[in-house]
């Protein structure tokens, strides 16, 4: 019996195919498919979805070679920072300017365009700071 503790954290994992390899830089081919894909009878439905992506992975592991399958893993603590900058951020972003400018006596057409306006700066913030983003949103690679 053996326990893994470093993959207790992790949110999802995928396998993927090695595209290139440039430094500390590693791009790995993925196939992402919805719930659908995998169902047995997606075929029939025609509901199923599924595509190709190229996730970058930084890596100070030189050894890997274009064409190796490894897996592509990422934690919970990942998927957690990016829920909150794409979804929990920008929520409360909008509601709190939304009553906010209600509350102040704008009417409710105003106070919402004004409140979709702000998300906005938001993301050219967050375009701003990528780089430190993609420091503390990264995935874990690993050898099959």
């Amino acid at each position: 019996w053996y326990y893994d503790y470093r993959k207790r954290h992790i949110l999802e994992q995928k396998e993927g195919v090695v595209e290139s390899v440039n430094g500390g830089r590693i791009q790995v081919r993925i196939i992402q498919s919805s719930a659908c894909a995998s169902c047995k009878a997606a075929k029939q439905c025609h509901t199923s979805e599924s595509k190709e992506k190229v996730v970058d992975i930084y890596s100070d592991d030189t050894e890997y070679v274009i064409g190796q399958r490894v897996m592509v893993m990422a934690s919970y603590k990942v998927g957690l920072v990016a829920v909150c900058l794409a979804m929990l951020v920008p929520l409360v972003l909008m509601t709190s300017i939304l009553f906010l400018l209600t509350a102040c006596g704008y009417d409710e057409i105003t106070a919402a365009v004004v409140s979709l306006l702000s998300l906005i700066p938001y993301y050219i913030i967050l375009f701003i700071f990528r780089n430190q983003i993609n420091k503390r949103v990264t995935f874990t690679i690993e050898k099959l």
